[in-house]
């Protein structure tokens, strides 16, 4: 299980630092702005899990979760110089797989320690999300947990399909590889058919 865990943790990390490279490009950033949004996007989340379950914060205890932010940003800086032009399309896909990897570790992580199953899927919601709210937050873009599609709410949906599989007794493996699919699928559903929640729409006065 913990080597599972390690690598599932290490591709969540690499995708989400991609994500906050790809941003940064897009946004004309110095190489210092590159690293702080790749670390911001890449750690973020699992940093405030880690706070509020009280546990030692994962990147202090194990230093490979930054050597792998870090040659994440190089190895997409170096694809940024040969590509023609910024791939918009490639960021919200990574954005959508590091927020399904992360959902997943911050289940994992809460159920390691015992918390109740709502606890263990509110930390893979804020596992997943949170580093990305960061990234948009210092760009100065609407975040997309706020931005209408479908988000967030992956998250939880998929954390669903674990507590249904883990109940119903199905190994670690299967039931993260549940929530993983459910969480992909339906964050790029919604990329691609604009699936929301019902919200309220303000009437403008009329004259």
């Amino acid at each position: 299980m913990g080597d599972w865990f390690h690598i599932i943790n290490l591709a969540g990390v690499a995708v989400c630092a991609i994500s906050g490279t790809l941003m940064a490009y897009q946004k004309r950033m110095d190489g210092f702005g590159v690293v702080v949004l790749a670390s911001v996007t890449a750690i973020g989340g699992g940093t405030l899990r880690d706070m509020v379950l009280d546990l030692p914060v994962f990147w202090v205890q194990n230093t490979d979760y930054l050597y792998i932010t870090l040659l994440a940003a190089f190895i997409t800086i170096i694809w940024l110089r040969f590509s023609p032009r910024f791939p918009y399309h490639y960021l919200l896909i990574a954005d959508a797989f590091g927020l399904a990897l992360f959902n997943i570790v911050g289940l994992e992580k809460a159920l390691m320690v015992d918390a109740p199953m709502a606890v263990a899927i509110a930390m893979g919601t804020i596992t997943g999300v949170f580093g990305g709210l960061l990234r948009d937050v210092i760009c100065r873009e609407i975040p997309l947990v706020l931005n209408g599609e479908l988000y967030a709410i992956t998250c939880i949906v998929g954390g669903l399909g674990y507590a249904i599989a883990y109940y119903m007794e199905l190994s670690s493996q299967v039931c993260m590889t549940l929530a993983l699919v459910i969480t992909i699928l339906m964050r790029l559903g919604a990329m691609r058919w604009h699936w929301q929640l019902p919200v309220f729409h303000s009437e403008q006065p009329k004259n």
